[in-house]
């Protein structure tokens, strides 16, 4: 999803930019990068995860946001827009503006072709520094397969590799569960063991 680095700029100066633009950009260190589109199949997939939680949590203290709520980690080093970010009681914002959340509990994210590397290496490490995140997802958009990684009580981070048929997706953080056949509806993607 990230193409190029456009300029260095403040945080301030991005957030100004970014409020009035068009398209999205992430912010990384002074740099911007430009979002690029993701395909059907990803949208897909994100639009059945966000669905399905928000059936899950509409009468709970929670929200699930897709796509365009940006997540601020770090002190304003970096801004991201996850896939799909939730939340459960009182939410932080950055401003009154209320567009850049600063407490997640839970980030999934689909992977792309384009993006897999940098979403399990750098952009997972910098996740992690989030101090209210408990789970990070990633979800295959080529085979039903779901990676939970979940923050342990001292730090650590678990991963748990679901790819057995018939697949259960268990949010703890948000207590959500979430069927296979949820998540890839009108997908056409191969089991893991294909």
């Amino acid at each position: 999803m990230l193409a190029r680095a456009l300029t260095t700029i403040s945080a301030e100066d991005y957030l100004r930019w970014e409020r009035q633009a068009e398209g999205r950009s992430e912010y990384h260190a002074g740099q911007i990068f430009a979002m690029a589109g993701a395909s059907r199949r990803h949208n897909r997939i994100v639009t059945n995860l966000s669905s399905a939680l928000n059936v899950q949590l509409q009468s709970r203290p929670c929200n699930n946001y897709s796509s365009d709520m940006r997540v601020r980690i770090g002190n304003a080093e970096r801004y991201v827009y996850p896939d799909i970010v939730a939340t459960c009681g009182r939410e932080e914002f950055e401003d009154d503006q209320q567009d850049v959340l600063l407490n997640p509990l839970l980030i999934l994210e689909v992977l792309s072709p384009s993006t897999e590397a940098y979403d399990r290496g750098n952009k997972f490490r910098d996740y992690q520094t989030i101090p209210s995140l408990r789970e990070y997802v990633l979800v295959s958009q080529d085979r039903r397969c779901f990676e939970v990684y979940r923050k342990q009580p001292d730090g650590r981070w678990l991963v748990e590799l679901l790819s057995s048929l018939p697949l259960t997706l268990r949010l703890e953080s948000i207590d959500c569960v979430l069927a296979e056949a949820e998540v890839y509806a009108k997908v056409d993607v191969e089991s893991a063991a294909d």
